[in-house]
């Protein structure tokens, strides 16, 4: 049995004041990419430096101002990389480099000797503050904990006077989550005042959620109460960082923005520790999905996706949001009629905004317009067929044909699985457009007889045929060509047959377009019904076919021999 009684609840705040659920996200927040840093000590294989160059620039393209490169003072890779970044003059004058340290003198001496020539960086002091941490690996009390925060941050108020360029402080109380908010706001408040902050001269407290501990709303009313008791709320800005390890880190970044969050630290993908970090691409596409503008490139998620897996040696889940291979697709038969009639009626009413069932966004706007949105296959139904042929292929099937065609589709899906658009054209060919045995339609005459006032018709053909290769003829009246030539093989075959509907649409457009026509046929001495269709730059000769196949449908033809 599950042994559930090991574990206990997580604390929640008791705080009814709260206010965030009242609001909504209006703009982006500062983003900063925590790749290099968090991300990179997560990689079974960490990027060597031509990678990291290559990832730094990559995220300057995608529009981050504030990227953590990671840990200089403890690792001799990542202080090399920084200095190749100052010494070729990688950094941009309006991006920050983000370097951690822990609250040691040596540590914190080092890592100021490897931003040496960096006009503005931003200097990340943490130590951990949690109720659990200050008594299983610390053995300190609070004042103690809080002690160890001061001293880092008078260390580098030191090394700043000294510096020529700028340097922001960032502090955060690593393990936030678990630690108690009275304390967490006495020992951020401690180092927002040991450090001087001002409104003109902000520090940055980042509120990291290191371990998931409950829902995101606990996390939310977390935030927005430190968020409250700030004091000089104008001279911080207030960050998170929240890990993944409920799966719910986006959720916890999104409702900590609605507490009163103006900055969020996370990794593309969310790629991190454990389950991760949050995944600020996930973030940005929920915003642009809401009409809000991400402030970051984001339009080319292919690209994104090329440049991550290549540097960190992750392939992408397919079913990542909005970045998975299949997450504009649609494999259920009812969503996919849904999103070809969302489709439809967007083209129809040319509206402004976006509004497809079952697409929240347009594949298109992030670089994904060439990808299937509808795939085929067991599960699929007849929308999903009539989509594919419309799409891919312009054949807009008649209503009444999309349960026809879709089951002969389904019984290949059934044996083989997924199948292709090529392959449900191919079977339509098969099953319709080449439907000429045992007749075969040549050729059409057509002659008006409208003038003729002792004919009851308006119309006469003469058509050539062949019946299982053999070369016939016949000559018919009817109302129009098709009640003409309906007649004319009822006479000549023998049979009872009637058209219940016609349809027919233009392939492409120009003056090299095709016509398709699609015939509704029924057999009135069975009551067997069934389409045929036809293809021609002639809109007649393409009726005449789709006639024809439905006869051979109907295995109305000769038997040979007989």
């Amino acid at each position: 049995m599950l042994n559930y009684k090991r574990y206990r609840k997580n604390p929640v705040v008791e705080y009814p004041e709260r206010e965030w659920p009242g609001k909504e996200i209006e703009k982006a927040p500062i983003w900063c990419s925590v790749d290099l840093r968090d991300g990179n000590q997560a990689l079974i294989d960490p990027m060597i430096v031509e990678e990291k160059i290559e990832m730094f620039g990559y995220l300057i393209e995608l529009g981050f101002k504030e990227i953590e490169i990671g840990f200089p003072a403890a690792s001799q890779i990542e202080y090399d990389f920084l200095r190749q970044l100052i010494e070729r003059k990688l950094i941009p004058d309006d991006v920050k480099v983000q370097v951690l340290t822990q609250c040691r003198e040596e540590q914190i001496a080092r890592t100021f000797e490897s931003i040496q020539g960096c006009s503005q960086a931003i200097v990340h002091i943490y130590n951990s503050t949690s109720t659990l941490q200050r008594d299983v690996v610390f053995h300190m009390d609070r004042e103690e904990i809080k002690g160890i925060a001061l001293k880092g941050t008078r260390l580098v108020k030191e090394q700043a006077e000294a510096f020529p360029g700028k340097v922001i402080l960032e502090y955060s109380p690593e393990s936030f989550t678990g630690t108690e908010l009275d304390f967490a706001l006495d020992i951020c408040t401690a180092v927002q005042k040991e450090w001087g902050a001002t409104k003109e001269n902000p520090i940055i407290i980042n509120l990291p959620s290191t371990v998931e501990m409950n829902t995101p709303n606990v996390y939310a009313d977390q935030i927005e109460w430190m968020n409250r008791h700030f004091q000089d709320r104008e001279s911080i800005i207030l960050s998170v960082h929240p890990h993944n390890d409920r799966g719910t880190g986006v959720a916890s970044a999104e409702l900590a923005l609605l507490a009163g969050a103006d900055r969020v630290e996370g990794t593309l993908f969310g790629n991190g520790e454990r389950t991760g970090n949050v995944d600020v691409l996930n973030i940005a596409y929920n915003m642009f999905s809401q009409g809000i503008n991400p402030e970051l490139h984001i339009e080319h998620v292919n690209e994104i996706i090329e440049i991550y897996e290549r540097c960190c040696k992750i392939p992408i889940h397919p079913r990542h949001p909005y970045a998975g291979k299949l997450v504009f697709t649609a494999f259920s038969g009812s969503h996919q009629d849904a999103i070809n009639k969302g489709v439809q009626a967007m083209k129809e009413r040319g509206g402004e905004y976006w509004q497809v069932p079952y697409l929240p966004i347009d594949p298109a706007d992030i670089g994904r317009e060439y990808e299937p949105i509808v795939r085929i296959n067991s599960q699929s139904g007849k929308g999903g067929v009539a989509f594919i042929m419309d799409t891919y292929f312009g054949f807009k099937l008649p209503k009444a044909m999309h349960k026809e065609f879709a089951g002969t589709i389904q019984a290949i899906s059934e044996k083989q699985g997924e199948v292709s658009p090529e392959e449900i054209m191919e079977q339509f060919r098969i099953e319709y457009l080449n439907q000429k045995e045992p007749l075969h339609f040549r050729k059409l005459h057509v002659s008006d007889l409208s003038g003729e006032t002792k004919s009851q018709f308006d119309t006469r053909v003469d058509v050539i045929y062949t019946d299982h290769g053999e070369r016939k003829t016949f000559e018919a009246v009817g109302n129009g060509p098709i009640d003409a030539v309906q007649r004319g093989m009822q006479e000549s075959l023998g049979v009872s047959i009637k058209v219940l509907d016609y349809e027919e649409h233009a392939l492409q457009s120009g003056s090299n377009s095709q016509a398709a026509a699609y015939i509704h046929l029924l057999d009135s001495e069975t009551g067997r019904v069934t389409y045929g269709v036809g293809v021609s730059s002639n809109i007649t000769r393409a009726s005449i076919r789709a006639l024809f196949s439905a006869v051979n449908r109907l295995g109305l033809g000769k038997q040979e021999g007989l």
